[in-house]
Formats: C-alpha cells, sequence, structure tokens
C-alpha cells in the first residue's frame, strides 16, 4: 500500500514543493532520498523538528530547511545598540 506526502524545499529564491508517492512504512530519509537531498542538514514534519528516522503518515509534509544567514539574537542586539534608549537610567 502506498502513501502520498509532499517535500518540500526552501530554496532562496521560491519555495519547491514535490509529491511522492512511497510505500507504506517509510520515513523521512527515503523521502529525502526519493528527491535527491537525502543529506539535508535540517528536516522536519509540518514545522516541526524531526530526525531523518521519522516514520511518515499519509497526507505529511517533509520540510527541508536551509540553513539561517544571520542569527535572530545577535541581529537584535544590533540594533539595539544603534537605538538609544529615550528613558533616564539615573532616575527623575
Amino acid at each position: 500500500m502506498a502513501m502520498r506526502i509532499q517535500v518540500a524545499i526552501a530554496r532562496p529564491e521560491r519555495q519547491e514543493v514535490i509529491e511522492l508517492e512511497l510505500p507504506a512504512g517509510s520515513t523521512v530519509a527515503d523521502a529525502l532520498a526519493a528527491v535527491g537531498h537525502a543529506n539535508a542538514p535540517s528536516v522536519g514534519i509540518w514545522s516541526r523538528a524531526c530526525k531523518p528516522e521519522a516514520p511518515l503518515r499519509e497526507g505529511d509534509r517533509v520540510e527541508i530547511y536551509r540553513p539561517l544567514r544571520a542569527n535572530p539574537r545577535e541581529m537584535r542586539r544590533a540594533r539595539a545598540r544603534l537605538k538609544p534608549s529615550n528613558r533616564s537610567r539615573s532616575g527623575p
């Protein structure tokens, strides 16, 4: 018995969604191999991170994530350093 799933690949310029039909009992690793991304660094099912050994169910959406260009925490700290505070720290 086969199941239908989707594999979404986040490319810098666009998102690509590939529909697959895999045998029952397939894993995320099987889906990645089917689309040629067997060594994807970070993956998830429906926006939840998972390991390649995770089993798939009918209708799942496997997502291949690309690395972040910048650390969100560091970006926020950099913006905070550039913007001076309106509040006085010395009191009234």
